[in-house]
């Protein structure tokens, strides 16, 4: 897949909720930073009642998704928005087409859909990472804007390790070391897909999910569907990310995500395999960006993942 270039042209699409105030904003905000943003049409869209949480309708935004690959002077695709919506989305998408024009695709959250059937029909490597209006207009903290950058540009190749930055904890549940496919996201979007076309495949797959505005009722139920499913039986690791704003608790989003902790080992401890948890990709500050699809190898002695393919190439 060819790496993002500097000066190159970005398009910014909405697939999932509407946020049409901000994507004037984030073409600044690519502008600012040497890009050209190109900002496609349902970015700038807001549904009436009662589907005023999406950008557009179904066929906008297939349409933009379509354009944006498609389009051979466009150097990636990077979501505005996350919320409700993308999974509409994935019965009508052209995955020929996808696979034909691979280019850097950046989101998370609901976006998570979308990976996960990119992965299954596409099979190229995409990016759980920050999205211009949710993540980058609200001023995550660094490395969330550098490390999405260096990650898209090529700049982290074959052999480097991702590492979370000082001032967040990673929790060693389970020590070990594995490798294998980065897949994951969203563990609400994963565990809605099962039994769909589009289902999440974790065989021989280094794990990640991350959530948030769940109370951990909800949780131990995601989990306990993912592990019905068999999901958990091809599993080589695990990485829990950030899970924010845990409904029912008055603790600080650090404190809370601990109480995830034993329903995590309840369901993975006992089959031998590394679990690292409170890994700083999610809804969390700051969002690191995960290449997903993409052979890692989880050490959690390191608390680290290291890449052991490219995820992009530069051009010379």
């Amino acid at each position: 897949m060819p790496a993002l270039r500097p000066g190159a042209k970005i398009a910014i699409v909405a697939p999932a909720s509407a946020a049409p105030d901000a994507s004037d904003q984030a073409a600044q905000w690519l502008e600012d930073r040497g890009f050209q943003p190109v900002v496609m049409p349902a970015s700038r869209s807001r549904l009436d009642a009662p589907y005023e949480y999406l950008a557009g309708t179904d066929a906008q935004r297939l349409d933009d998704l379509h354009a944006a690959f498609a389009a051979p002077d466009v150097g990636a695709v990077w979501c505005l928005q996350g919320g409700f919506g993308s999974w509409r989305l994935l019965d009508g998408l052209d995955f020929g087409l996808l696979r034909q024009n691979p280019k850097p695709f950046i989101g998370y959250s609901d976006i998570t859909a979308l990976h996960l059937a990119m992965q299954r029909h596409a099979g190229f490597v995409t990016f759980h990472g920050p999205m211009l209006a949710q993540d980058l207009l609200a001023g995550k903290r660094e490395p969330t804007e550098s490390h999405a950058l260096a990650m898209m540009s090529g700049q982290i190749g074959q052999g480097a390790w991702i590492q979370p930055p000082p001032d967040t904890f990673p929790v060693e549940l389970v020590a070990g070391t594995a490798s294998g496919r980065l897949v994951g996201g969203n563990l609400a979007l994963i565990a809605a897909l099962i039994g769909s076309r589009h289902d999440i495949d974790t065989r021989d797959s280094i794990l990640f999910f991350e959530d948030v505005n769940e109370a951990l009722p909800r949780v131990d139920r995601l989990l306990s569907q993912l592990a019905a499913a068999g999901k958990f039986d091809g599993v080589k690791g695990v990485v829990v990310g950030s899970f924010t704003r845990i409904l029912g608790t008055r603790m600080d989003d650090v404190q809370a995500q601990s109480l995830l902790y034993p329903l995590v080992l309840e369901r993975l401890g006992a089959r031998g395999i590394p679990v690292l948890a409170g890994w700083p990709s999610g809804h969390g500050d700051p969002n690191l960006t995960l290449p997903l699809g993409a052979r890692v190898t989880l050490d959690t002695s390191r608390a680290a993942l290291r890449l052991d393919q490219p995820v992009t190439t530069r051009a010379g």
